[in-house]
């Protein structure tokens, strides 16, 4: 194939308009990608220090260092949304945002349908279970790392809307059966580990069956470890939406 006919890989700049606004993203594209057959895609929800409109911060930690290591674990398309300095990944411009960089990344690349995941750290674990929970259906399996539902009380984060009651149950109900596979640090500061916890606990009391693996002494750093995990990748590549 001539060189000028083949489809770029690695990382790659895009760029999204939603209302009226650009938003730079980055999507990975696996060296192997071809337009033969369709591809899975995972989105990945950044923490809250990679916020920003570079369009690039957010591969330099979690997926994207993961997929640097050992980007053979990861034969998928990956987009990488960035989300703005002062908001957070649960409110609905940036949900909108992510979403439209996944639709597009679909259409370009072959995405198939059946086979799109959803996964994020610490602000993006957030979001994870509240993407995740309004998008049922959606996504055939949730990755959500040191993350949870109801935000830390520390004045320096955005206000959030949480579900009204039990919220943990609320989402759990909304997330229903949708395979989902729980990371956390037995030691984090930042996120306590009971979050995790209680939605276990909510998602097996609505039904479900979740995987959760928590790390003894670890602090909020779990990324690294569950990205590393190659029984996650063999795990998630297994999940498949039935139509």
């Amino acid at each position: 194939m001539p060189l000028q006919a083949r489809q770029e890989t690695g990382f790659l700049n895009r760029a999204v308009r939603v209302k009226g606004v650009a938003y730079k993203y980055q999507v990975y594209v696996p060296a192997e990608w071809n337009k033969s057959k369709q591809w899975p895609v995972i989105l990945f929800l950044h923490g809250a220090g990679e916020r920003g409109d570079d369009g690039l911060t957010e591969t330099q930690v979690g997926i994207g260092r993961a997929i640097r290591l050992h980007g053979d674990r990861v034969p998928a398309v990956v987009v990488m949304p960035q989300c703005r300095k002062e908001k957070w990944w649960t409110h609905p411009e940036m949900e909108e945002m992510a979403l439209a960089a996944l639709e597009a990344t679909v259409k370009q690349f072959r995405g198939d349908r059946a086979r799109l995941y959803l996964t994020g750290l610490s602000m993006g674990g957030y979001g994870t279970f509240g993407l995740g929970s309004r998008q049922s259906g959606k996504f055939a399996a949730l990755v959500p790392i040191c993350g949870g539902v109801r935000l830390p009380r520390r004045s320096n984060l955005p206000a959030v809307e949480e579900p009204a009651g039990d919220p943990y149950a609320a989402t759990a109900r909304k997330i229903g059966k949708t395979p989902i596979w729980i990371f956390h640090g037995g030691a984090d500061p930042t996120v306590p580990v009971t979050e995790s916890r209680k939605m276990v606990e909510a998602l097996k009391a609505a039904g479900a069956d979740p995987k959760y693996t928590e790390y003894p002494g670890v602090g909020h750093n779990s990324w690294d470890k569950a990205y590393g995990e190659t029984e996650l990748w063999k795990w998630l590549f297994e999940q498949r939406l039935s139509r």
